[in-house]
């Protein structure tokens, strides 16, 4: 059944979270086994926290230990601020044979084929939130526009030193 208020973005820590797209049942199976295993690293190793890079490596690695067993068919976009780190916030795409690559936009599925080339042009390195924000309504206007499925709801997860926060756009008053 089509769900228009699907969150397909699952929070994996305070300030990480995974973006994932396939069917359902194996983007619900994959999202729950990554981020319940991370918890499950984290509990087991005295409250450690795994950085972005380490949690897109653990997420990449499953993949390709599925591929060959039992393959999910999801493609993943992971993100997530770490204060350690030079740049603070990290993005990474995967796909579902389990590569990875470190981007500064991703989109995946379908929204690709519209939004890829909107990003290409107008992301800027050193954008601010508002300008983030603005170029993520101009991509859901487009798909909006020259997409033959009429989405109206959108979530949209912000990460930063404050951690992670959720927008809404379009949303139907249902889901409030």
């Amino acid at each position: 059944m089509y769900q228009r208020n699907l969150d397909k973005i699952a929070e994996l820590s305070s300030h990480s979270a995974m973006g994932v797209s396939g069917p359902n049942c194996d983007l619900v199976n994959f999202s729950e086994y990554i981020s319940k295993n991370l918890k499950l690293y984290e509990l087991s190793n005295d409250g450690m926290k795994l950085s972005t890079h380490a949690q897109a490596n653990f997420c990449r690695g499953e993949l390709a230990k599925a591929l060959r067993k039992g393959p999910f068919q999801v493609n993943v976009i992971l993100g997530g601020y770490d204060a350690k780190t030079p740049t603070g916030g990290s993005l990474y795409v995967m796909d579902y044979l389990g590569s990875c690559v470190k981007a500064n936009f991703g989109v995946q599925g379908y929204a690709s084929k519209f939004c890829l080339s909107i990003m290409d042009r107008d992301w800027e390195e050193g954008m601010n939130e508002e300008q983030a924000v603005n170029l993520v309504e101009h991509c859901i206007k487009e798909l909006q526009l020259r997409f033959l499925i009429n989405q109206s709801n959108f979530i949209v997860k912000v990460i930063d030193k404050e951690g992670v926060r959720t927008l809404k756009f379009g949303a139907d008053p249902v889901d409030n």
